[in-house]
């Protein structure tokens, strides 16, 4: 493939998608290619380069891994031990889950904690403020019976950086990884974004037309609280550095065995668009016969998707600025990539045929703190909308990401329980709902998620 064919179809892809602004790298050969597509600031525009920065969300959570990796190979943290050992002042909403969940129970998300706390008091933004609030937290699961994607838990885990250390999670996470990585583009502070090239995320008003996303990132820059979860900030260029150092043997950071252990399965994920399993922190995935480990991020109007495969020295990144397309942007590149590139084709399951009965039984609102999910049958389709509550978009004093509207599903063959987006920004997302002892569906998982049935809503 051609650096020309792979930018024909980043710029195609982008117009299809409305996309102001993107940026995508692949490492194959040992080579890297880079395409840019737009500008940063329709208002103030500057060609996208492959330095441009983006807000990179929950692929920040790779760093946060790696540097407790490192800190448990210098005998400082042990991923086997109580997260009390390094957080003794840790209250959770159970007590078994705060004595009892491990470090590495974070690094996998089976530490039993939703997904993350938000809401209109955001204390003075910090780690500590973070973790002290952390006992209003809904618990899901005893420690270690499920997988359940949580940024709670990762900024739990930056914590344990920062008590183990004794400096600031960003410090710490520049000093024991990105600098020895050489990663010179990422960043976590607004300071250290305004001085370079970045982009703008975009929003679509009612009519269509596009507005400037606020805050830039997920959250208002003075909530240091979300970072190690999801407050980075890079370039294509430095994220394909960052796959070069995965894919390589440590470089002194990291014993190899060790780096690579992040890639080895530790817990199996059911009927997710993101995975099979997750390693260290990687989502693991098999794409016809090409075994991948990667990592995306959503934030307010700005995507990102790092997909590595270890196996062919071969990594892929798209960086994109429009809520919600930009999602579905970076997922089209990615599959051609692995396509074009390594001849992994990856194909959505066909869903069976609407079934009334089923879908009355599904049908209801499921939630997790911050976000409903609608589950409707019209007696013709099933559908999903997924969307933050009223109430929280209300506190906000910024913009929050777009609601997901009413789009079809339908379920899939086997046991009934396992369902497929079909069509709108969702397009491809997999999941499945949960049942209790007697049979009643009390949850439905969607990207890595588990919602929770409101029995007064259902």
């Amino acid at each position: 493939m051609t650096q020309e064919q792979l930018a024909g179809f980043v710029e195609a892809t982008a117009e299809e998608f409305g996309v102001p602004g993107a940026a995508v790298g692949v490492l194959v050969g040992g080579r890297e290619i880079h395409v840019a597509h737009g500008v940063t600031n329709l208002d103030h525009p500057l060609p996208i380069d492959e330095h441009t920065l983006f807000p990179i969300a929950s692929a920040t959570k790779t760093f946060t891994a790696t540097a407790l990796m490192r800190l448990a190979a210098e005998g400082k943290v042990d991923l086997d031990a109580p997260v009390r050992r390094y957080v003794p002042e840790l209250r959770l909403a159970d007590e078994r889950n705060a004595a009892e969940i491990t470090v590495a129970n974070l690094l996998n998300h089976t530490a039993g904690l939703e997904w993350n706390l938000i809401g209109p008091d955001t204390g003075d933004g910090s780690l500590a403020a973070f973790v002290a609030k952390m006992a209003e937290l809904p618990i899901i699961a005893p420690p270690g019976a499920r997988a359940s994607y949580s940024q709670a838990g990762y900024n739990l885990a930056g914590y344990v950086i920062e008590k183990v250390t004794g400096l600031p999670y960003e410090k710490a996470v520049a000093s024991l990884i990105l600098e020895p990585a050489g990663l010179t583009d990422t960043v976590f502070d607004l300071d250290d974004v305004v001085v370079r090239r970045f982009a703008v995320g975009y929003n679509r008003d009612e009519d269509g037309a596009l507005h400037p996303a606020r805050p830039w990132k997920a959250n208002p820059a003075d909530q240091r609280g979300n970072n190690p979860g999801g407050g980075g900030v890079s370039s294509v260029s430095d994220l394909l550095r960052w796959a070069r150092f995965h894919l390589g043997t440590g470089d002194g950071v990291l014993p190899t065995e060790a780096l690579h252990a992040m890639r080895e399965q530790t817990v199996e994920l059911r009927a997710s668009t993101l995975g099979d399993g997750f390693g260290v922190c990687w989502f693991l995935r098999q794409v016809g016969d090409v075994a991948t480990i990667g990592h995306g991020g959503s934030g307010n109007a700005q995507f990102a998707e790092l997909v590595i495969a270890p196996d062919h020295d071969f990594a892929v990144v798209s960086l994109s600025n429009l809520g919600p397309d930009g999602y579905q942007f970076n997922q089209a590149v990615v599959r051609w990539a692995l396509e074009h590139y390594l001849g992994a084709v990856e194909h959505d399951p066909e869903p069976v045929p609407y079934d009334e009965t089923r879908a009355r039984e599904v049908a209801g609102r499921y939630e997790i703190d911050a976000m409903n999910l609608d589950i409707a049958t019209d007696g013709i389709a099933l559908t999903l909308a997924v969307g933050i509550k009223p109430e929280i978009r209300a506190a906000s004093e910024g913009d929050m990401p777009e609601d997901y509207p009413a789009a079809t599903i339908g379920f899939l063959p086997g046991d009934g329980d396992e369902y497929i987006v079909t069509e709108g920004g969702l397009k491809g997302q997999r999941g499945f709902f949960t049942r209790d002892g007697s049979g009643t569906i009390v949850g439905v998982d969607l990207a890595g998620r588990i919602f929770g049935r409101d029995p007064e809503a259902s």
